[in-house]
């Protein structure tokens, strides 16, 4: 049995706020803040991060799948950090890392946070966020006829993570109380027999929308001709790599890159736009020959709309797997 199905997607969020920072000047106005909320998604990946390592290394004795950032596609949009399917109930957790002394209210619904230095910080209840995901599923369960009690919990990544006033009715768990919690869900009559168990984590994967984020340009006001344009050196970080026959050079290391144009390109419908014309394939990658941009821009196999000088190419995201977002590797499969 397959005890944990991955709908985990890297962060497209993260990839276009390191490609930002790394094509802005030193000393530009907004890096401070493209900085921290670099450093908050750092966090939040490393809190699901955390409970997706409780679920692979506690078995239960029960069939069940486990699913992380799981965002099944309904009316109205939701993401589950983590959800375990049973055949008797569901159970959604939402995952917290936000360091500092915590205190839920309830009237009206909001997590306040207390630093080091007395500064105090307000966020949306995580109580909020976990209720709304269990009734979007339940939502998007019964629209399938497949009714099933769906449990919750709110995690706070680490024991470091202080509550001053825990929420009025929710759970709160730390990561490594998540096996006994889980265990003291009552199992009652079974809802879901094997073959519709399966069904169901295949329908829940196949149902998984990838998520797209803003352009950095719009979230953040930022002029586009404040970014350096040209092809990144992954090597040696410097700008200017040469376009050779099948792959790219370094002028600098002498370091070279045959997919060099694909991670370029990325970041272009990250920062600026979701389509792009021949002209700016040529601005933004550095290059003179048309008929080069033109082989790059058709060997990606992408959606097309226009003809002659107003043909449009337009990126599919789901093609894209990023390795590993803190250092920018990611493949596009054609």
């Amino acid at each position: 049995m397959i005890n944990e199905v991955k709908a985990r997607d890297p962060s497209l969020k993260l990839e276009g706020l390191i490609a930002a920072q790394n094509r802005l000047p030193a000393g530009h106005q907004i890096l401070p803040v493209l900085a921290a909320k670099q450093a908050s998604l750092e966090a939040g990946i490393g809190g699901e991060e955390r409970v997706a390592e409780i679920f692979r290394k506690h078995s239960f004795p029960f069939d069940n799948h486990n699913f992380h950032d799981l965002s099944p596609s309904a009316d109205e949009k939701f993401q589950m950090d983590s959800f375990m399917l049973t055949p008797w109930y569901g159970n959604v957790l939402e995952v917290k890392n936000i360091a500092g002394t915590l205190e839920f209210k309830d009237n009206p619904p909001q997590l306040i946070r207390t630093r080091d230095d007395g500064t105090r910080d307000g966020f949306e209840s995580p109580v909020v966020q976990l209720e709304r995901n269990r009734e979007c599923l339940t939502d998007w369960l019964r629209s399938r006829n497949i009714h099933l009690p769906i449990y919750g919990a709110v995690v706070l990544a680490y024991p470091k993570q202080m509550v001053g006033v825990p929420p009025a009715k929710t759970k709160l768990l730390y990561p490594y109380l998540i096996p006994s919690f889980i265990k003291s869900i009552p199992h009652q009559a079974k809802k879901l027999d094997i073959d519709t168990f399966n069904w169901l984590s295949a329908e829940l994967l196949n149902s998984h929308q990838r998520f797209i984020p803003n352009l950095i340009c719009e979230t953040y006001k930022i002029p586009f001709g404040d970014f350096q344009t040209g092809v990144r050196c992954e090597t040696c970080g410097r700008f200017g790599m040469t376009k050779l026959p099948r792959t790219w050079s370094c002028p600098f290391c002498k370091s070279t890159d045959c997919t060099a144009h694909q991670r370029t390109l990325l970041e272009w419908f990250l920062i600026y736009k979701r389509d792009i014309t021949n002209r700016e394939c040529r601005e933004f990658l550095g290059i003179e020959d048309i008929q080069v941009a033109k082989r790059i821009l058709q060997s990606m196999n992408w959606e097309t709309e226009g003809a002659f000088r107003y043909l449009r190419y337009k990126m599919d995201f789901s093609h894209i797997n990023i390795g590993s977002s803190n250092k920018g590797k990611f493949e596009i499969r054609q």
